[in-house]
């Protein structure tokens, strides 16, 4: 599997009153094609910080960042992000069609193909009756499916969100977590999402990459052993992600890493299976020299 997005000694510095603030510091990580990659890790810690330098929405202090081997200088066009102020990224006067269809007016010079298009993205997120209405008149889920579907109208090569599901209720969140792994599933879609919800992380992700406190950087790259298909319920009662759970926890309130002991060889034990075996290859000689 190739790396789609590669992510180099990234550090970020912001100028602040009396002197300087070192948001992140030297992070690097890769992105494969098809992956879901979580970064969790605890308030203020430079989750967005990071998101926005690896959009190309902000510029690092240090480090670097390729998409498709392609060094980062600004917003890439097949690169699409949504954040976690939906109220905020949507516009109120447009209707949901035309939320959804506004990114493609500087794509797509056929009005009918818009619409269309528009409408695919919609059914995705489950909103095609909604197309006529204003953001205003739908509730927080609903902005925010409207918000994904918008990223998603482009087909962008790499979806960044930021905290998306953050800003509703649980319940809401649960189904926007489902909707966000059908999607991706269906669309083969590349995710990287920040999150400091240690649960959504392991639930969503096929890594997560925990983070220090500020400035922060990577203690860890933990792998999801979890089944691609999964259930709110199930997933979360299974003995996986409750023990991969306990871990993410663990690292965030300080816990060392775990490095796996390299097993040391019992040179006792390997001479007396060698000298069991050639026994064993002489009794087989003699057995057959005697018949």
């Amino acid at each position: 599997m190739s790396s789609m997005l590669e992510v180099d000694g990234l550090g970020h510095t912001y100028q602040a009153k009396g002197g300087t603030h070192n948001a992140i510091g030297d992070v690097s990580f890769t992105v494969d094609v098809g992956e879901l990659v979580c970064v969790v890790g605890p308030s203020g810690c430079g989750k967005s910080t990071l998101l926005r330098t690896v959009s190309g929405l902000i510029r690092p202090t240090t480090g670097e960042v390729l998409l498709h081997g392609d060094l980062v200088r600004g917003v890439p066009a097949d690169l699409a992000v949504v954040f976690q102020d939906y109220s905020r990224s949507l516009f109120p006067w447009l209707s949901v069609q035309r939320n959804v269809e506004f990114p493609l007016h500087t794509r797509v010079s056929s009005r009918a193909e818009r619409r269309r298009r528009a409408g695919e993205a919609l059914a995705w997120v489950g909103l095609s009756d909604a197309s006529g209405k204003y953001p205003w008149q739908l509730s927080g889920g609903m902005q925010q499916r409207v918000a994904i579907a918008r990223a998603l109208v482009c087909r962008p090569a790499l979806l960044l969100m930021d905290e998306p599901f953050a800003s509703v209720d649980a319940q809401t969140r649960g189904e926007l977590e489902d909707l966000l792994l059908r999607v991706r599933a269906e669309h083969e879609s590349t995710v990287l999402l920040v999150t400091h919800d240690i649960d959504e992380s392991v639930y969503l992700g096929d890594r997560v990459l925990v983070l220090t406190k500020s400035p922060g950087s990577i203690i860890a790259d933990l792998t999801v052993h979890l089944p691609v298909e999964r259930d709110q319920i199930t997933t979360r009662a299974s003995a996986e992600f409750v023990e991969l759970r306990s871990e993410v926890a663990r690292l965030l309130h300080g816990g060392a890493p775990v490095v796996a002991a390299v097993p040391t060889r019992d040179t006792g034990d390997e001479a007396g299976a060698a000298q069991k075996f050639l026994d064993a290859e002489r009794a087989e000689s003699n057995t057959t020299s005697e018949v």
